[in-house]
């Protein structure tokens, strides 16, 4: 008998297929996609070319483009996956020798409802955080070529207009091109020559965040030329400023509303009167469907935004309790049976379903991704968990300070920024608004595993007659190299 031959599989090609299998799966359970209100409003948008302005029009303009190629919103769902996919399988090629540990967490991930189902969703922060990663990923991969100009400048143009689409995608995505610009200054300081390097990173940092902002002021412009309903954003803001105003008069009710009822009486009264009863820290929704309230606060925005800060400035301490108790219902998922997790299938208002030609949607594979979904709630849907797992991959990225680190470690920052931005607006607990959280998690744990490798820690070394090297900017020599000592 012949002696048996045997493949020998790099970890690098097993987490590469096991994401390749993830992502079909993906496609393949969710095509073409689940739709829920903000979904059909937002693709009818996009078919007709008219944006309402309640929710960034580049959402309702991707949709447009993928509508008018293949009805629906399919391509959508295909873009967005190939993004999240794309980003975590490229973490396999930041380090020359990636882990076994990291393709064991890149099979528990691919499990998980946040790669399976959630890609197929039709929600804005699902673009939004496939956009942040990939784009930070970009930018990972430019720091660990960062001595190769043509292929850094390629990396970080591709990372500015990825950064650029997710800062157009969330109104408080502007929020991560600082961390963004400083991660480049980080590398930049880290692996430029050492004369000038402090004048030399401000100008890296200064030249990404301008690139981001030309190409967001660009973008913006191009779609506000198509928006019908310019004041969207103006009440959408005083609608949150009165969900405020309730909730602290709920909690205080003697709480004075001075400007209201000298400059909107009716909507003094009608606050007063049914506001307290109507309001919940897991949503506005009882308060937005209630139509008397909503055409007075139409009609009040100004003295709404006048009271609103009065009573912050007046009273901080009960501002800050009202913002504390919303805050903690989105950011702790402690009441999973309150909040939206997930959807699936298809359902919408019936006017707008009925202008695009689509039929509420739930079949039997819809049955069963809600089923399999659900197995997660108390166990897999938790924000505090991910943020965890970020804060314990932070700390081995800062003790390395490899230069992909601190670009890794710029993607955790910003998270944790975009995440503190919601203690001001957010107006509910829906899961979907911090699914940042989780998806950078998975790719910061993933990418620290898959690099353990690269760095042998000194203390392994002591006293052996060996010496290490510290870690290259450059990706031909980032591979650590031991010397032994003559």
């Amino acid at each position: 008998m012949g002696s048996a031959a045997f493949i020998r599989f790099s970890s690098r090609t097993v987490g590469a297929a096991l994401l390749l299998v993830g992502f079909s799966a993906s496609l393949a359970l969710n095509l073409p996609g689940h739709l829920e209100y903000d979904s059909v409003v937002q693709l009818l948008e996009g078919r007709t070319g008219a944006y309402s302005n309640w929710h960034p029009p580049i959402m309702a303009w991707m949709l447009g483009v993928g509508d008018a190629i293949v009805p629906g919103a399919s391509l959508f769902v295909v873009f967005d996956t190939t993004l999240a996919y794309a980003a975590l399988l490229s973490l396999f090629w930041l380090t020359p020798r990636p882990s076994w540990t990291a393709v064991a967490a890149t099979a528990v991930a691919l499990c998980l409802p946040q790669l399976l189902l959630f890609q197929g969703i039709v929600w804005k922060d699902i673009l939004f955080a496939d956009a942040c990663l990939a784009g930070f990923v970009c930018m990972a991969h430019a720091a660990a070529r960062w001595e190769r100009r043509p292929v850094r400048l390629t990396l970080l143009a591709a990372s500015a207009l990825l950064l650029a689409l997710a800062a157009l995608t969330r109104q408080n995505g502007l929020l991560i091109i600082p961390c963004a610009a400083g991660a480049v200054a980080a590398v930049s300081w880290r692996c430029d020559a050492q004369t000038a390097r402090a004048a030399r990173a401000v100008l890296c940092a200064a030249g990404f965040a301008g690139a981001c902002a030309i190409v967001g002021l660009i973008g913006n412009a191009a779609l506000q030329g198509r928006v019908v309903a310019p004041r969207a954003q103006a009440e959408m803001t005083a609608k949150a400023q009165v969900y405020d105003i309730v909730g602290m008069l709920k909690a205080r009710p003697g709480l004075p509303l001075d400007l209201l009822s000298v400059h909107a009486p009716q909507l003094a009264g009608l606050i007063r009167s049914g506001g307290p009863q109507r309001y919940s820290p897991a949503t506005i929704d009882p308060l937005d469907d209630w139509s008397p309230l909503g055409q007075a606060v139409a009609k009040s925005e100004a003295a709404v935004g006048d009271q609103w800060l009065a009573l912050v400035v007046h009273h901080p301490l009960d501002y800050l309790a009202v913002r504390a108790r919303v805050f903690a219902w989105l950011a702790l998922s402690q009441h999973p049976s309150e909040c939206a997790l997930y959807t699936v299938g298809v359902d919408g208002p019936a006017p707008q379903m009925a202008a695009l030609g689509l039929k509420p949607r739930m079949n039997r594979r819809d049955e069963w991704l809600d089923d399999y979904a659900g197995r997660f709630v108390g166990i897999g849907f938790l924000h505090p968990a991910f943020a965890l797992i970020a804060a314990a991959s932070a700390v081995v990225m800062v003790r390395r300070k490899r230069p992909a680190d601190l670009v890794m470690i710029g993607l955790l920052v910003a998270t944790a920024l975009y995440v503190a931005s919601f203690f001001i607006i957010s107006i509910a607990c829906e899961y979907r608004y911090l699914y940042l959280v989780d998806l950078a998690s998975i790719a910061a744990v993933i990418y620290v595993f898959a690099s353990s490798r690269d760095v042998v820690p000194p203390s392994a070394l002591r006293g052996s007659g060996v010496t290490v090297r510290s870690s290259s900017c450059n990706s031909r020599r980032s591979r650590p190299t031991a010397t032994t000592a003559r």
